[in-house]
């Protein structure tokens, strides 16, 4: 079971497609209070790890627990305790936000739009909010897709590249909610490519490469640890791309 201080336990998980093993045995938790990183490289299994976190991948091993809760045997219960923004939001193009927000309220059965409509205006939404979604802008649909995310009050968020298309007020907003969030014991699962906004807002930080974990720690563990001065430097390191980073433009002289 999970220990009464972490929000997500991962342990020994493993995900294949076909004959290719998108994660690697890989284990990590989330605590409660705490914004954790997810970082790898592009195909590193980062999003197939969400995935099977929310029960969009079978897992060919391992176990996954949000809440103390098993993700098998507890997969309706777990929905209703967190919020997704997943890489690549799927959103109904001939609905409204107003009518997609409506909509995601009555499935999570909510009482009342007051903390939604308080989000819209934060995020400065509201003169979009009965334009078809098929119309939106990138930045607009990311920004319905955090809306809906937030709107029920999740204990436990799970980001995945969520700041894609957000301008700068947005970002800044978001991120403070996410601060606000792991305050108040909430916890926040946070994959992104980001190095700078990873390095200002993450307690911890796994790296992946592979679909394998190959480094893990705070800030100062990962920097004291693979000798790196910034989180780029200790990701660059840790995945081996310095060297390739170095060959290539040694080859460009």
């Amino acid at each position: 079971m999970t220990a009464s201080g972490e929000a997500i336990r991962v342990d020994d998980l493993v995900v294949r497609y076909g004959q290719k093993t998108a994660v690697n045995h890989l284990s990590f938790s989330v605590k409660k209070g705490e914004i954790y990183g997810l970082l790898g490289p592009n195909g590193a299994g980062k999003t197939s790890t969400i995935k099977a976190l929310i029960g969009l991948t079978e897992r060919d091993s391992g176990t996954v627990e949000v809440l103390g809760r098993d993700i098998d045997s507890d997969a309706v219960w777990i929905k209703g305790k967190i919020g997704v923004v997943p890489e690549n939001p799927v959103l109904f193009d001939s609905l409204t936000p107003n009518e997609f927000l409506e909509l995601v309220a009555s499935l999570r059965k909510l009482p009342d739009m007051k903390k939604t409509r308080s989000l819209v205006t934060a995020f400065e939404f509201d003169e979009f909010m009965d334009t078809p979604i098929a119309s939106l802008s990138m930045g607009n649909k990311q920004k319905v897709t955090v809306i809906a995310a937030l709107m029920h009050g999740p204990e436990v968020l799970i980001l995945d590249e969520p700041f894609n298309g957000l301008d700068v007020r947005s970002v800044r907003i978001f991120k403070d909610l996410l601060v606000r969030h792991t305050s108040g014991g909430g916890a926040v699962l946070f994959s992104t490519h980001i190095m700078d906004v990873a390095e200002r807002i993450c307690n911890e930080v796994g790296i992946i490469d592979q679909g394998a974990k190959v480094a893990e720690g705070t800030m100062e563990q990962l920097k004291a640890s693979i000798h790196g001065s910034t989180l780029e430097e200790v990701f660059l390191k840790a995945t081996n791309m310095e060297k390739e980073i170095d060959e290539v433009l040694k080859a460009l002289e």
